[in-house]
């Protein structure tokens, strides 16, 4: 976009922050990515933005492992019509890289066919581990999990009296809220008070265009679980705010339990879905039903009429669908 800022002149290697011109650099003309997870799809997404063209290459056959399955489906088929191309069910072998470039061997899992790609730039996401290094966990003798994780009970205390762990180096999703949140939670328990985490309403965000974001249970592992379940699901497309403003690709997705309406997990891809998804776990911190969501007044015209649609849907049936 022309910049507004006095003196700034911007070309495809420029982004401008609130604060200037921040210069990028040459863009890759061929970018890939090893892993179709969150980092890789939000990054790739971007470089493919600023003109490069992106290939993502991914071990299972399906992107965002562990989302909702019709959420991976729709997503990936939103990243392709951005320009984004997908290998999927590919086993990398090696990267080979010069100064100037980069050569990626793979084998396809279905024929183990060997296959090799040139790009400019290698981008491997393929997951984080626990950094502990330097800790002195060892010295203290403090217990380890076999993933290489810290070891603790239900108040986040290891085996060693006194010290705790949080965040990124225990178990569960590597975000910074679920570590905020275990972070209030050990200070409140280390001042004597009752420190909780809802571990069944942590969201979670992927920060690409159009966002996802998603809370508590999918079809999937309710599926395994062997609970019945409704689902309520509403498209963007019959969202008054979205279509305005050309947004209209996504959709709103409620999962509720089948005897007590008990909302259970809810999937967005859409236009700020990342904010959009809180309402869905306000609502499922206090156990509320689908029908409690549908029943809350939404002003018009916004995206959140959207979740309330969904609701609905897991009832009577939404009204603008």
């Amino acid at each position: 976009e022309p910049s507004s800022l006095p003196g700034v002149e911007v070309d495809e290697k420029t982004v401008v922050t609130s604060t200037g011109a921040l210069t990028l650099g040459k863009v890759p003309k061929k970018m890939i990515v090893i892993g179709a997870g969150v980092i890789g799809l939000e990054l790739g997404s971007v470089y493919a933005r600023l003109g490069a063209e992106v290939e993502v290459i991914e071990f299972l056959d399906a992107i965002t492992p562990g989302m909702d399955g019709e959420v991976q489906r729709q997503f990936q088929k939103l990243l392709t019509k951005q320009g984004l191309t997908f290998t999927m069910g590919a086993a990398v072998q090696s990267v080979d890289a010069t100064k100037t470039k980069a050569k990626v061997t793979y084998k396809l899992r279905k024929d183990d066919s060997e296959h090799t790609v040139d790009a400019d730039v290698v981008l491997v996401a393929t997951g984080r581990k626990p950094f502990t290094h330097g800790l002195g966990l060892e010295s203290l003798g403090v217990v380890m999990t076999k993933r290489g994780q810290i070891a603790v009970d239900a108040h986040w205390q290891t085996n060693v009296p006194g010290v705790y762990a949080i965040g990124d180096v225990i178990e569960g999703p590597m975000l910074a809220h679920k570590a905020e949140d275990e972070g209030v939670a050990v200070a409140d328990t280390i001042a004597g008070k009752h420190g909780h985490v809802n571990y069944g309403v942590i969201p979670g965000v992927i920060y690409t265009h159009p966002e996802v974001a998603n809370v508590g249970e999918t079809e999937e592992t309710l599926k395994a679980a062997g609970k019945t379940f409704k689902v309520g699901k509403f498209s963007f497309m019959g969202n008054g705010r979205a279509k305005a403003v050309f947004a209209g690709e996504g959709f709103v997705k409620i999962l509720a339990d089948a005897n007590t309406d008990r909302i259970l997990g809810a999937h967005i891809i859409g236009p700020a879905a990342g904010d959009l998804i809180h309402e869905v776990c306000v609502a499922m911190e206090f156990g509320a039903s689908a029908e409690d969501l549908a029943m809350t007044c939404h002003a018009h015209p916004t995206y959140s009429e959207a979740v309330r649609e969904a609701a609905l849907a897991c009832g009577v049936g939404a009204i603008h669908s």
